[in-house]
C-alpha cells in the first residue's frame, strides 16, 4: 500500500494513501483490490482514532462495499470513515473514498474488537 495517513476531522477518520503506478489495472485506474484494502485497512484506523478499541487482535466481521467511480493515480486517495455505533465487542462503520470531489467507493463495515485480555 505504500505510506499511509491518518489524521482525525471531527468524528470522522480519514485515511489517506498516495497511489503509484503499481496500484493500477490494465485500464491504468486504481485496480479495485487496492481500493478494498485501504478501505479495510481504514476501519481499523478509525478503530484507533474515534474509538475505544485495540486493533491488534480485532478482526473485520463484515464489508459491503460499492464501487462508484475509478480512482486515478495522480491524487491522493483517501476513505473517510464514521463512527455509527460502539459496543462492547463491535464497532458499526460506514464511510466513503474519495480523490478531491470525485467518490470512488461507498462501505460499511462491522469490526469485532479484540478480546479483554486478563493480567
Amino acid at each position: 500500500m505504500g505510506r499511509l495517513l491518518t489524521r482525525r476531522e471531527g468524528d470522522k477518520c480519514r485515511l489517506r494513501m498516495m497511489p503509484e503506478r503499481r496500484h493500477t489495472n490494465l485500464q491504468e485506474m486504481i485496480h479495485g483490490a487496492v481500493t478494498l484494502s485501504l478501505i479495510d485497512i481504514s476501519l481499523f484506523a478509525a478503530m484507533r482514532t474515534l474509538g475505544s478499541g485495540d486493533a491488534g487482535m480485532a478482526v473485520t466481521l463484515e464489508l459491503s462495499t460499492q464501487f462508484i467511480g475509478a480512482g486515478k493515480v495522480d491524487k491522493p486517495l483517501d476513505a473517510v470513515v464514521e463512527l455509527m455505533r460502539e459496543t462492547g465487542r463491535m464497532m458499526f462503520m460506514r464511510g466513503m473514498v474519495e480523490q478531491e470531489d470525485h467518490q470512488v467507493a461507498s462501505f460499511s463495515g462491522i469490526v469485532r474488537k479484540s478480546p479483554k485480555r486478563s493480567l
